[in-house]
């Protein structure tokens, strides 16, 4: 017995110095970039191509930030993204919440081709409705508004949200509105004051998500909103690449702010989105 103890000791730590092995490098490979940019963010434009490469910055300045809110209506285009993301958010997790709490509860014709269709929908690109989506708000006159990103983002965030929800509110038991029924509430309030408290980590998880994919799409907001007055973050910063030069210090400068909020709303979030990812598979 006094012999096994060591032995097992020693299988531990072998295992635990395998796993950070394998886990370093893919720690690396996912926050290098970020720290990449970073650093070239933080230095003058001169020492951002020098030879041989720094890796640890040996000027550091903030001229590239204090540059980018000199140079172009930074604050203006950080307020139009966030009322986009926010009320992509807020649409998307509305229709996301109810659609996938009938998908979970209610059995009818078509419900598995139509969770089917929901898990296919995201594996195209999003390009495909470009167009299709560019005529509906030319039509009804919603082009260059908040409207027309708002709708577009819950067109292809709405499908994996969906499934997302659906698979949370299955693994709910459902005695919790049982009970709830019982003591007098009807469907939605039982689904109003029982599930969707019980819900925040599914929820969160389907909010952080929602709001990542519309805080950094690009594409439709270039097409559906070229006013300066309702420009996003994404398409601003595009007018730092030139047809001769790039600017990669207001450039990197722009995608550290942009990447913050993502960050700031992990790491607030990360224990709901961890817990809301995983509980919904585990019934």
């Amino acid at each position: 017995m006094a012999t096994a103890l060591p032995a097992a000791a020693a299988r531990r730590r072998r295992s635990v110095f395998v796993i950070w092995l394998l886990a370093v490098p893919v720690i690396l490979l996912s926050i290098g970039p970020f720290l990449w940019l970073l650093k070239t963010s933080l230095v003058p434009e001169s020492r951002i191509f020098v030879r041989p490469l720094e890796y640890l910055p040996s000027t550091v300045t903030l001229e590239n930030f204090v540059m980018l809110f000199e140079r172009m209506n930074f604050f203006g285009y950080f307020a139009n993204s966030f009322i986009v993301a926010i009320g992509s958010t807020v649409l998307g997790l509305i229709i996301s919440m109810s659609s996938s709490y009938a998908f979970a509860r209610f059995r009818f014709r078509g419900r598995r081709f139509f969770m089917t269709l929901f898990l296919v929908i995201p594996m195209f690109p999003t390009v495909l409705i470009l167009i299709p989506i560019y005529d509906i708000m030319r039509v009804t006159g919603l082009l260059n508004t908040y409207a027309s990103l708002i709708v577009a983002y819950s067109s292809f965030t709405i499908p994996f949200a969906v499934w997302m929800m659906t698979g949370y509110f299955a693994a709910l038991p459902v005695e919790m509105e049982e009970a709830a029924r019982v003591d007098g509430c009807s469907r939605l309030g039982a689904f109003v004051r029982v599930l969707l408290p019980t819900a925040v980590p599914g929820i969160s998880a389907t909010a952080l998500y929602i709001f990542i994919v519309s805080w950094n799409e690009y594409t439709f907001a270039a097409m559906l909103a070229q006013d300066e007055a309702v420009r996003t973050l994404p398409v601003a910063l595009q007018f730092f690449i030139t047809e001769f030069t790039v600017n990669w210090g207001l450039l990197a400068a722009g995608g550290v702010i942009v990447s913050l909020p993502v960050i700031l709303l992990f790491v607030v979030l990360q224990r709901q989105l961890i817990a809301g990812l995983t509980a919904g598979a585990v019934k």
